[in-house]
C-alpha cells in the first residue's frame, strides 16, 4: 500500500470511528427535560402540588393529603437527570383502625432520572426511603415503625406536565418498593412546573 492509499485508508478509518462514536452517543442519549420545546442547558427547580398519594402495604393504604414537592433537574449527555430534594408528607391517614403517628423521609435527596420504555417516557426515582410509625389500640401495627424502601417509576405526560405512579408504571420501569418483606403499591399524581428561570414556560420530556 503506497502513501496515498495509506492516507485514504487511515482517513476512512478515522471517519468511521467518529461516525461510530456519534451514533453511540445518540443511541445512549435518553429523554431530556425541555422548556418551550428547547432542551434545558443548565439547572432548574421543579415544584408541584401533588395530589393525594397512597402507599398500600399488606392491604392497608396510607394516604397523605395534597402537598408541595421539589425536584432539582438538569440534562447530562442528552438525558434528563434530577434529584428529589423535598417531599413533605403530612395529614396522613389509613383505611383501617391504624393512625399515622409520624412519617419521615430518609436519605434525601433521592436520585430521579428520565428513562424511555417502549416509546413512553418515565421518571425513575432510586433510593426511596420512608419510615411510617403507626398507632392505635386496635391497630395490628400499633407502635410499629414500617420502613418503605426501593425504587419507583412514574409515567410522564407532557399534556398535563405531570408524572403518574401506579402499578403499570412500576411494571414498565422494573421498579419496586418493599416493606415488611412485602411489595408496596404506590399511587400518586404529580404535576410540575419550573420555579426559577423557566417559570411559566411549558415543561416537556422528549
Amino acid at each position: 500500500m503506497n502513501r496515498k492509499q495509506t492516507r485514504i485508508f487511515l482517513g476512512a478509518m478515522l471517519a468511521a470511528l467518529v461516525l461510530g462514536a456519534l451514533l453511540a452517543a445518540t443511541a445512549a442519549a435518553g429523554p431530556a427535560w425541555k422548556f418551550n420545546g428547547v432542551a434545558l442547558e443548565k439547572e432548574e427547580t421543579l415544584i408541584g402540588a401533588a395530589e393525594k398519594s397512597g402507599l398500600t402495604i399488606t392491604g392497608m393504604t396510607t394516604t397523605c393529603e395534597k402537598f408541595l414537592y421539589e425536584i432539582q433537574i438538569s440534562n447530562s449527555g442528552g438525558t434528563g437527570k434530577g434529584s428529589v430534594t423535598d417531599l413533605p408528607l403530612y395529614n396522613c391517614t389509613t383505611n383501617t383502625k391504624c393512625t399515622v403517628k409520624s412519617i419521615t423521609l430518609k436519605a434525601l435527596p433521592w436520585v430521579a432520572n428520565l428513562k424511555e420504555v417502549s416509546g413512553s417516557n418515565y421518571i425513575v426515582i432510586t433510593g426511596v426511603h420512608v419510615n411510617i410509625l403507626y398507632a392505635g389500640a386496635l391497630c395490628v401495627l400499633n407502635e410499629t415503625e414500617v420502613e418503605v424502601i426501593g425504587t419507583a417509576g412514574g409515567k410522564i405526560d407532557n399534556a398535563t406536565e405531570s408524572a403518574t405512579f401506579d402499578v403499570s408504571s412500576f411494571k414498565a420501569t422494573g421498579t419496586k418498593l418493599e416493606a415488611l418483606s412485602n411489595e408496596v403499591e404506590w399511587k400518586g399524581f404529580f404535576p410540575a412546573e419550573a420555579f426559577q428561570s423557566h417559570r411559566e414556560q411549558s415543561l416537556s420530556v422528549s
